[in-house]
């Protein structure tokens, strides 16, 4: 199976429903295949090799994702929030291309050589009403790339990141159930085109034949009145968003009740505990889940489930009130196990580097090939354990450990520490220089509202808690940590910033 069939099942299915809304404009499943083949005869007949996306939210987003499915081209989203040579120096990677963009996204940037550029309002003009297309077996083959994602560059130069057509069937065919939703089901699609949470969002609802409802651009209030008025069932948030619709509630009285919610998913980066449970506090009716996946693995491979989030948010033992905080359980389609240093894999309970198998991962990059071993595992650059239920908890990244005079040393196990401190609204440990050790613990605070802590307080709390190679050698005090869009921390800004202040 390639993606395409996704959208043809649906629309065999239902061609009547509601496949996707954006404000006002909405379009059925029948018509966004019929936009699909369309672009896609278009597309393929312009000579171009892939199908870029410069734009937020829109109708646009799935009719373009499936349209290059039609053509049997890539499907590239590009995060606008670059800087303009940024975004141009991604585009003069997918030269020659059709890029479907907003006009204003692309102010001031010279586009390359070989694109045929066409602006959101006329790529669905022309798609939902010009010529026919002749109806034709979808193009593109299973081992074909469906999707180039760039990667986010929080440590580096993004990296092409390459889903071909069959590891993401084989997440959708392992996690959703074909027209399993009902005809007033709605999910709000909050998180960027260019994400794979984004792509995992329209294939997910096509194949379940739920309404999409794009937000073209997220704030707590917008989200807040786009959920009750379209009538939201579902939806999915990284951290930052939900914090941020939790600030919005309480910082202006703003009305939480959400009637229609039934389920909201997050992921995409580490959530704060007093988010969640605050969240659960807001909304508990509502069925929480933490899913845990890479633009690698086509989305999620571990799932925190309701059951998991009410057991640890209710309980009294320590032992399962701390589940909440894992990312729950590896789903069924794909294996994890955690490997130490010499390769071999971990009893539970010890940290090591988590590694992942199964069909929707793909572990594979243009440029460098594939990082799967010769028996299918892919390395996540995730340091984590499993403990004897086997619920995954995350250390950080591998890249991020501090290797202080030949000691390796986790800033989660830190950040946590000092997250337990009443002063502290929000915090980030990354490695600093040091001269005798080669690398000492730095940390980045944030004290909430009106509260005070003094640096030698803060030490001495690590100190109790923790042995004194953990206690921050260069220490100091932000306003705000500075996150991506999916509420991933950019530590490598960090470690500039504190290694210029030491």
């Amino acid at each position: 199976m390639n993606v395409l069939m996704t959208l043809e099942m649906a629309a065999e299915c239902h061609p009547e429903r509601i496949a996707a809304t954006c404000g006002e404009r909405s379009i059925t499943y029948g018509r966004m295949l019929e936009a699909a083949r369309r672009a896609g005869a278009r597309i393929r007949a312009s000579g171009c090799r892939h199908v870029g996306f410069l734009d937020v939210n829109s109708l646009a987003a799935p009719v373009a994702l499936y349209a290059a499915a039609c053509a049997g081209l890539p499907y590239v989203p590009m995060n606008y929030r670059l800087t303009k040579p940024e975004i141009r120096a991604l585009l003069q990677r997918i030269a020659p291309a059709w890029l479907v963009a907003d006009p204003q996204l692309l102010e001031g940037i010279e586009v390359p050589d070989g694109f045929t550029v066409v602006d959101r309002e006329q790529f669905l003009r022309e798609a939902l009403d010009g010529e026919h297309a002749a109806e034709e077996p979808a193009q593109a083959d299973p081992a074909a790339v469906a999707v180039q994602l760039f990667t986010s560059g929080t440590t580096g130069a993004p990296k092409a990141a390459v889903l071909r057509h069959e590891n993401l069937m084989s997440y959708i065919l392992g996690t959703v159930e074909f027209a399993a939703a009902d005809e007033d089901d709605a999910t709000l699609v909050a998180v960027p085109p260019y994400h794979i949470a984004g792509i995992s969002a329209i294939l997910s609802s096509t194949y379940a034949c739920r309404r999409m409802v794009q937000l073209p651009g997220f704030d707590g209030q917008a989200w807040l009145e786009t959920c009750r008025r379209e009538k939201a069932t579902n939806a999915f948030v990284v951290p930052t968003m939900l914090a941020r619709i939790i600030e919005y509630i309480d910082g202006s009285g703003a009305e939480a009740a959400m009637p229609s919610l039934r389920a909201l998913a997050y992921g995409g980066g580490k959530m704060p505990a007093p988010v969640i449970e605050r969240a659960m506090q807001l909304w508990p009716a509502v069925d929480f889940t933490n899913a845990y996946g890479l633009t690698e693995t086509s989305s999620t491979i571990a799932l925190l489930d309701p059951e998991g989030h009410r057991e640890g948010f209710h309980s009294a033992d320590p032992e399962v009130r701390k589940r909440l905080h894992s990312v729950g359980r590896p789903i069924d389609a794909v294996e994890i196990e955690i490997r130490g240093e010499d390769g071999n894999v971990l009893p539970a309970g010890e940290v090591g580097s988590v590694f992942v198998r199964g069909g929707q991962v793909a572990g594979e990059y243009l440029g460098v090939g594939s990082l799967l071993d010769d028996k299918g595992w892919f390395p996540t650059c995730d340091r984590g354990y499993l403990d004897k239920y086997g619920f995954l908890y995350l250390d950080g990244r591998a890249d991020d450990v501090i290797v202080r005079g030949g000691e390796n040393i986790s800033p989660g196990e830190i950040e946590d520490v000092l997250r337990q401190h009443p002063a502290i609204a929000d915090v980030a440990v990354v490695a600093v220089p040091d001269t005798e050790w080669g690398e000492a613990v730095g940390a980045v605070v944030v004290l909430g509202p009106g509260a005070t802590a003094g640096e030698a307080e803060l030490r001495d709390w690590v100190r109790e808690r923790l042995r004194s190679s953990r206690v921050p050698a260069v220490l100091c005090f932000r306003q705000q940590l500075p996150y991506n869009e999916m509420g991933k921390i950019l530590r490598r800004v960090l470690r500039e910033e504190l290694s210029a202040a030491g």
